[in-house]
């Protein structure tokens, strides 16, 4: 009996980005490019440390203090104290108030599943509603420890925008109090994202539901290279539902600092105003977090924590590092309308102004998955099947390779 009881586990197919990567690695095309994980890469094509990262960690390694002893279960105090300020804004009513607990977590998909296993103890029985189309990983997350997850409407292929009346739709006709996963800025896959003024309507949907948010933050001041502008959904329903519900938020610093490999993130809950004791529930609240962290990784990895800790916390640190958000979200402007502009100067086929009205480090270019196949095999431009490009890999030195190669599969497709 003990020889055979895994032997029949189901195989799961390979991760898409990733089977896509070993793919790009061992072409042999000297021009071979990578859309597909989604990673900042410099004008040379090569990952690119930020200044305001190396001249923090020269900072942290040259600390008499400097040591490699375990962080306390909730996080790395430096970090914790300045996030919800970078998430929330200084001036935030909920942290003035006090109701505002975060917790350390292994990145933005950490801080999704910390909040999973809480909501699946306490709250069972909501449901948890991710656009169509998310992140891959959403739905991986919420339904591996047991919740029910739905789509709601977000995508239009047809127009290549939001259908927003369709999502106010869903969000209306949702079970009161479910739980809705929305992208805070530079919505993933598509990079489209509501205006402000659909927020407000979205806000006003998800207060009349009695619905929860829970805010998804990968690519604050990444997508439009101002931390306000990217963070306007979550501060405004902070704002709007102050009365109303907690709000969960998801913080990653993989794409705005760069800490891809090192797995920085928070988890946030803004608690609402209420006659209770706040300060008592929010404690009862991160201790167990604390219990559901202590339990799965026992405690957080310090390293990165203790970079971008000492740049929130370190004046001229923390101003280079706007500076640099500045320069990558602006490089990734400059190689959407790049892009646009070959297609254009090439007369491809259909309208491609999508391309530069998305924002962030996507775009859901509207290509096939046997498109896509082609420009693989034919190009060597490697991006997943569903077309989302990860814009962030062109280059001056590819784009209009890649370009040209968009344009023959288009062709070829019509013939």
């Amino acid at each position: 009996m003990s020889a055979t009881v895994y032997s029949n586990i189901e195989p799961i197919p390979n991760d898409i980005l990733f089977a896509t990567k070993q793919r790009y690695v061992k072409d042999t095309n000297p021009h071979k490019v990578d859309l597909g994980v989604g990673a900042y890469r410099g004008g040379d094509g090569k990952p690119w440390i930020l200044p305001s990262v190396r001249a923090a960690e020269k900072l942290v390694h040259e600390d008499p203090d400097y040591e490699h002893e375990y962080l306390n279960i909730r996080g790395h105090g430096p970090l914790l104290a300045e996030a919800p300020k970078i998430m929330l804004g200084d001036d935030s009513d909920a942290l003035r108030e006090d109701r505002v607990l975060t917790v350390q977590s292994i990145s933005g998909a950490g801080a999704l599943h910390i909040a999973a296993q809480f909501i699946k103890k306490f709250s069972p029985e909501k449901k948890i509603y991710i656009s169509d189309p998310t992140w891959p990983i959403h739905r991986q997350i919420f339904m591996n420890v047991g919740l029910d997850v739905a789509y709601y409407t977000y995508w239009n292929p047809a127009t290549k925008a939001i259908d927003f009346e369709g999502m106010k739709q869903d969000i209306a006709g949702a079970p009161k109090g479910s739980i809705f996963i929305l992208h805070a800025c530079a919505h993933n896959p598509t990079g489209i994202d509501p205006t402000e003024a659909q927020w407000e309507e979205i806000i006003e949907e998800i207060k009349l539901g009695d619905h929860i948010p829970f805010f998804d933050s990968a690519y604050q001041g990444f997508a439009s290279g101002d931390l306000a502008q990217d963070a306007y959904s979550i501060r405004r329903s902070v704002e709007k539902l102050a009365s109303s519900t907690p709000i969960f938020i998801s913080q990653s610093f993989s794409k705005n600092v760069g800490m891809y490999g090192e797995r920085v993130g928070c988890l946030h809950i803004v608690l609402p105003r209420q006659d209770a004791d706040v300060s008592a529930i929010k404690e009862s609240i991160a201790s167990q977090l604390a219990f559901i962290i202590r339990s799965e990784v026992s405690t957080p990895p310090g390293y990165g924590a203790k970079i971008v800790g000492k740049i929130l916390n370190t004046p001229e640190l923390k101003e280079k590092w706007l500076k640099d958000m500045v320069t990558m979200s602006s490089r990734i402007k400059s190689m959407r309308l790049a892009l646009r502009n070959f297609l254009v100067e090439f007369q491809t086929p259909g309208n491609w102004d999508h391309i530069v009205d998305q924002c962030g480090m996507f775009s859901f270019t509207g290509l096939t998955p046997e498109m896509t196949k082609v420009l693989e095999t034919d190009y060597s431009v490697y991006m997943v099947p569903t077309g989302r490009m990860s814009v962030a890999g062109l280059n001056e030195g590819n784009v209009e390779h890649v370009a040209r190669g968009i344009h023959d599969v288009i062709c070829k497709s019509l013939q």
